[in-house]
């Protein structure tokens, strides 16, 4: 993917993806996008996240951590809900200087949520998301306008702030299986060359 975030312009080679709040890695649309992703020959790690029902961000952060390692030009992580903040946090963290190919970030947010109070402490911390993007090839933020947890604005200003590309599926909920949506044809698109 490249910087200037248009269509990818280098085979991504491998490829970490990040479930959200109440999920698993062989939940959604995840296994969906891991095996078209292999079968075009792409390494893959869905990162199984621990206690995915009462997260706790340095366990997440730890195990986004250890899955990623140091990320580069070809490398791209996918991530949905609550796995988007985890993922920019972990970049953040990451000792300068890095690179990282693509970011697709799937109803994606980084504060506190009305409806998911519970959540409140995770997403207590804000991310310098404006700093980490430099390092950052291709950026897409994905969204719906039904999404009944994170509110459209929470996305588009998460696309502002990285300068990402926005993309809107009507419809499509909070992209999760009980909304209709077990595969997302948009994001193995974005991963691909041209």
């Amino acid at each position: 993917m490249n910087a200037s975030n248009d269509r990818p312009t280098r085979l991504v080679q491998r490829v970490v993806i990040i479930h959200g709040y109440e999920a698993a890695p062989d939940a959604n649309w995840f296994p969906w996008l891991q095996g078209a992703l292999e079968a075009e020959g792409i390494g893959v790690t869905v990162v199984p996240l621990p206690a995915p029902d009462a997260p706790k961000a340095a366990a997440w952060e730890n195990a986004v951590s250890a899955a990623l390692g140091v990320p580069d030009e070809r490398t791209a992580i996918v991530a949905h809900s609550l796995g988007v903040v985890t993922a920019l946090r972990v970049l953040a963290a990451l000792p300068e200087p890095w690179e990282l190919g693509g970011l697709v970030l799937v109803a994606g947010f980084t504060g506190p949520l009305d409806a998911l109070p519970e959540l409140d402490g995770y997403l207590a911390t804000d991310v310098d998301v404006e700093r980490i993007a430099r390092n950052i090839g291709g950026r897409t933020v994905i969204r719906s306008e039904t999404d009944p947890f994170v509110p459209p604005a929470a996305s588009d200003d998460l696309a502002r702030r990285l300068g990402a590309q926005l993309q809107v599926h009507p419809g499509a909920g909070h992209f999760m299986a009980e909304d209709g949506v077990a595969t997302l044809p948009a994001v193995l698109d974005l991963l691909r060359l041209p």
